[in-house]
């Protein structure tokens, strides 16, 4: 990708914007393009500014930040979406991934780990903190998994990419070429419902497949 990325913070917190602004404004590669204190006009802005990430707050009011990631999931799925939230909960975290969000932060995250994940995000990929993939994994809903019918290799990659890992280290781990994974992966998320790393792993964590 040329140029800065371009982002876009949804939030209800005044004092919230104003501090990420002065974090973003640290890092060259940034562009801060709009602020949005509520989803309905994070979706309208985002409409307007194209940004190529959008932080989002889960609980605004007139419309909450999971309306919004499923709004701008189907209307603008370009724009990456990272959740930046001060609630630490595994069924909002689930939905939100879910929903279409390609990471979850919680706003006490250190500045590293924010600038990574907006960096994983507008690459088109997902970047779960340790701790955040082990709620996952350790609360999964028991859900029958047939009609799913993914094939093992399907498995191992999605395995490899609940571990995190890109899709050239998979395909180089796995002796396969990396178009092989992305197609591996369109067939994931065709049979998984999703259409995201992030999703994929919720859904899977959901069903059991990664236990």
């Amino acid at each position: 990708m040329s140029g800065p990325l371009r982002i876009l913070i949804a939030d209800d917190h005044l004092i919230v914007r104003e501090g990420l602004r002065m974090i973003l404004e640290t890092a060259d590669d940034f562009q801060l393009v709009g602020e949005a204190a509520d989803g309905a006009e994070a979706l309208r802005l985002c409409a307007e500014l194209h940004p190529d990430v959008v932080l989002m707050d889960l609980r605004m009011p007139n419309m909450d930040g999971l309306t919004a990631i499923g709004r701008l999931s189907r209307e603008q799925p370009e724009v990456a979406v990272v959740i930046l939230t001060t609630f630490n909960e595994d069924d909002l975290m689930r939905r939100g991934l879910k929903a279409g969000a390609r990471g979850y932060l919680l706003k006490d995250t250190d500045r590293r780990t924010l600038f990574d994940s907006i960096r994983a995000a507008g690459r088109g990929e997902t970047l779960l903190k340790p701790e955040v993939l082990a709620r996952l994994l350790a609360t999964p809903a028991p859900v029958a998994s047939g009609g799913l019918d993914l094939t093992e290799r399907e498995m191992e990659v999605l395995r490899a990419v609940a571990q995190g890992e890109r899709s050239k280290e998979i395909a180089f781990r796995l002796g396969i070429t990396e178009r092989t994974v992305k197609a591996h992966l369109a067939g994931i998320y065709n049979k998984l419902g999703v259409d995201s790393r992030a999703a994929a792993i919720a859904v899977a964590a959901q069903k059991g497949l990664l236990s």
